[in-house]
């Protein structure tokens, strides 16, 4: 049997602050809020005191955004999903946007372990006038640790219903999938940033997304394995793949501050806990 924990948090904006309300049930919490950018942004830290999943256990998160609020969610650090026997592990994430509302969902990476059974699952639902930045990176095994991932799975989906779907089954024995050129090339870590909205972007702001996030790749040591494409008008997307997280987490960081500036005008402050 597993462990089932699950987390709902809410933003709504009072007078002119986005205020953050959360309930839980099992090893899930939301650590205090904090206003590093005024009391229009509240920066939260969702906290998994286990630190990792195995067979059989559940993550469910839910984070909704109500009219005009503005919400950040991170991780102090790694998600990780361990070595199973049995069942899956499975994290669910929910982010739902009404018009006008604004998220950032910037979690640290999920830490494929060898053997583990593991299931990643990302579902936006973005109303007309919401946008969000976020980003999803996974690491297979720990290589410079000496722990490869040499058995198990990973199986992924992200998705904004009928604009935006990309699944993926990785299985360790798939050396041609792993190591082949034409698909990880013996790369172990994959990342994903992406900027979705309720509606379409007009092609001149389009275009200057997809414009500020190729400035900082042409920039970037990752620049011949990454890039920014948008394969709908309400998504911009940038796909990296790196031997190891820290470069392809520092690009995705670059990027998001850029689009920061160059989609809602604001400055490119990280998190706290990002200083730790």
């Amino acid at each position: 049997m597993g462990w089932h924990a699950s987390l709902a948090l809410d933003y709504r904006l009072e007078d002119g602050r986005s205020v953050a309300r959360h309930r839980h049930d099992g090893p899930l919490r939301i650590l205090q809020s904090l206003y590093p950018e005024g009391g229009a942004v509240c920066h939260n830290v969702l906290v998994h005191p286990p630190g990792g999943l195995v067979g059989g256990d559940v993550l469910d998160i839910a984070v909704d955004a109500g009219p005009g609020a503005h919400g950040l969610v991170t991780t102090p650090g790694a998600a990780r999903f361990y070595r199973s026997a049995g069942a899956a592990a499975v994290q669910r994430t929910r982010l739902a946007l009404a018009g006008g509302a604004r998220l950032e969902w910037l979690p640290a990476e999920a830490i494929c372990y060898d053997q583990c059974r593991a299931e990643n699952q990302l579902a936006l639902q973005l109303a007309p006038g919401a946008e969000l930045i976020g980003w999803d990176v996974t690491a297979l095994g720990l290589p410079h640790a000496g722990k490869p991932f040499v058995q198990g799975t990973l199986r992924q989906c992200l998705e904004l219903p009928g604009v935006w779907l990309e699944q993926a089954c990785i299985d360790a024995g798939d050396r041609l999938l792993l190591d082949g050129p034409l698909g990880l090339a013996g790369r172990r870590c994959l990342a994903t940033l992406f900027f979705a909205c309720g509606d379409k972007l007009p092609r001149a702001r389009r275009e200057a997304v997809l414009e500020s996030a190729r400035a900082v790749i042409d920039a970037h040591e990752l620049r011949a394995t990454a890039g920014a494409t948008s394969p709908h008008a309400q998504v911009v997307l940038v796909r990296a793949l790196a031997p190891v997280v820290e470069p392809a987490m520092a690009l995705l960081q670059q990027v998001r501050a850029a689009w920061r500036g160059a989609c809602w005008g604001l400055a490119a402050t990280r998190p706290r806990i990002w200083a730790m």
